[in-house]
């Protein structure tokens, strides 16, 4: 994803090299996402070989070399992370062939009916809490370090998808899903209120994440998706927190649409932040439109010792505990052919595995199309 806009105090957003990287390079599903506490660890017997171990190392240390840019200013997050404010051109996403060169896009004209005057501006990271901010022109990037790319399962595997990610059957890998989705229509955009939480996740083999996707194509190789959310991953950023950002006091509302001008997808959060945009020339079916959108939880479960994983999908609790307990999204919305916001008509809920993690959908004046969903993972009811 190449990220369009130049840091204000108003809006502290770090995109992690994973996002402006990685998002920018993807046509089809995003996000490899595991986690680290170690309750349930892979053991393998391995033999050390020195040169292979120093082949490696130079290995990352030349894509580091590679995808860190050179910084304007750096921020130490009180959480461990470097911040480096780098020259918006000068972004990983830039390099890209047919990037090179250029700048930034303008932003486009957001969707009819969107008002983010009236949402939350309380989105905090826990870099700027000193106050620091990255000066004008410039995007904060989290810095990538060899700590990263071990953690990774290979060096050529760092910063790249899975081939999977969007709930397509029962039985798909160890992916649970619950989720609501829409389809059967034309749709250039979707937009959605999350609930944030930290969810629990058993072992850095899993993940657990929340998301909204845009859709096109067929459920196979030639599928194309656009994802944003937050998720769980120690092994990715070799911490606990959830991840669009690192905290949340709020919900995130999440706005992706199509720019009808020049039919770049973007994407949007909070009170009117642009995030970047994906080119139009990185798809097949999305250069056109979507043919199905779908929001909720998707977590990885291992059966580590045989058993279903505990790893908890949303706040942990059943969508039955309802508000205050159970994750939710809310305020559903999908963007028309005339760029036009409208509310979901025919939203359908759906959950892989309901007695380790289920999905309750209802209508009403204040939330709209809305959705409880989540659970504990392993239970009584799901051995």
């Amino acid at each position: 994803m190449a990220s369009s806009w130049c840091n204000k105090k108003t809006s502290p957003i770090s995109v992690t090299v994973l996002l402006c990287f990685l998002l920018l390079l993807a046509s089809s599903n995003i996000r490899p996402v595991f986690s680290s506490e170690t309750g349930g660890s892979h053991a393998t017997n391995q033999t050390f070989r020195p040169q292979e171990e120093l082949r490696k190392l130079e290995i990352i240390r030349e894509h580091l070399d590679k995808i860190n840019k050179p910084a304007v200013k750096s921020i130490q997050s009180p959480d461990g992370d470097l911040i480096d404010c780098v020259l918006s051109h000068l972004q990983p996403a830039f390099d890209h062939p047919r990037l090179k060169g250029q700048k930034p896009l303008e932003p486009p004209e957001r969707p009819k009916g969107h008002d983010p005057t009236g949402m939350v501006t309380e989105n905090f990271q826990s870099w700027s809490f000193s106050g620091e901010s990255c000066p004008e022109g410039t995007v904060p990037i989290r810095r990538t370090t060899e700590q990263d790319m071990l953690r990774a399962s290979s060096v050529r595997r760092f910063g790249r998808k899975p081939r999977r990610h969007v709930r397509r059957d029962t039985n798909s890998n160890g992916h649970e899903h619950a989720v609501g989705y829409v389809s059967g229509d034309q749709y250039y955009g979707a937009k959605a209120s999350i609930n944030v939480w930290a969810p629990r996740v058993f072992n850095q083999y899993e993940f657990s994440l929340s998301q909204l996707w845009v859709i096109s194509g067929s459920f196979g190789d030639d599928l194309n998706t656009i994802e944003a959310g937050w998720q769980v991953s120690p092994e990715l950023y070799g911490d606990n927190y959830p991840r669009f950002f690192t905290y949340w006091t709020f919900d995130i509302s999440l706005l992706v649409w199509k720019d009808p001008k020049h039919g770049n997808w973007w994407l949007e959060f909070g009170n009117g932040v642009l995030v970047g945009y994906w080119p139009s020339f990185l798809f097949t079916h999305l250069r056109d439109h979507a043919s199905m959108v779908q929001f909720g939880g998707e977590v990885v479960n291992s059966r580590p010792s045989g058993f279903h994983t505990s790893t908890q999908m949303g706040s942990g609790h059943f969508a039955g505990e309802g508000f205050g307990k159970a994750s939710y999204f809310r305020n559903l919305q999908v963007v028309d052919w005339d760029n036009n916001l409208i509310p979901l008509s025919n939203l359908r809920v759906l959950a892989d595995h309901p007695n380790c993690y289920d999905i309750q959908g209802g209508i009403n004046r204040v939330w709209g199309n809305y959705f409880y969903y989540g659970g504990p993972g392993r239970n009584v009811r799901c051995p």
